[in-house]
């Protein structure tokens, strides 16, 4: 379902992304990891289209990101910190957002603010939530559109522990409905639980793939 070719990213003499290959299918869950700055959330901005490679080429769907679609259809995003309108509830931010495709409407908002664990009824402004409810309401964005593929930049950013094991159990469980799910994550367990192939990234590079034994 995606398939990047020699991607290259660079800003005048820096170079971000450097010769990234790989294929991404779904009903799977890819990890890719590295420190801060090793192109990560760049890799993931190319892939959604949000940032255009200098060279080289990313198909999804059998379509050529930047060239044949701007933005890939069948996909929800978690980048750095989800931005909401603080003066307002989390259903509502949701269904203002749901506007702009009109794909869905309150039932399935509604649905997606329950799988992941808040009150779709709560009057509760945005601006009020703590780090974790903001970043289960990201998901929740994410999800609500049914998309087949999420890109998840450190999803489990702000959970307490039990909201940590919950978004694990969601993410497998969506797994398995034959979703193919991209996570960033800095924590081990993360990657070691989930992900069934891991990129190691460093300075734009690819340095090493894992796979997940069967």
């Amino acid at each position: 379902m995606i398939r990047i070719e020699n991607i290259r990213k660079q800003f005048g003499d820096t170079v971000v992304l450097d010769d990234i290959n790989m294929e991404l299918k779904e009903g799977n869950i890819y990890g890719f990891v590295g420190r801060n700055g090793s192109g990560k959330t760049m890799l993931m901005k190319c892939i959604c289209g949000f940032v255009l490679p200098t060279s080289g080429t990313i198909f999804v769907n059998n379509k050529i990101v930047g060239k044949e679609i701007d933005i890939p259809d069948d996909i929800g995003i978690i980048i750095e910190n989800p931005g909401f309108l603080p003066n307002y509830s989390g259903f509502k931010n949701l269904q203002l957002l749901a506007m702009i495709q009109n794909k869905i409407g309150k039932k399935e908002i509604k649905q997606a603010i329950q799988m992941v664990g808040l009150d779709p009824d709560s009057k509760k402004h945005v601006g009020k939530y703590s780090l974790g409810m903001r970043q289960r309401l990201g998901l929740a964005q994410a999800l609500m559109e049914n998309p087949k593929i999420l890109l998840l930049d450190e999803p489990m950013n702000g959970l307490d522990n039990e909201g940590v094991e919950e978004i694990r159990s969601l993410l497998l469980k969506l797994k398995k409905e034959g979703k193919l799910i991209i996570i960033a994550s800095h924590t081990k367990e993360d990657i070691r639980l989930l992900c069934d192939q891991v990129f190691y990234m460093d300075h734009g590079k690819i340095i090493q793939i894992e796979r997940k034994s069967a």
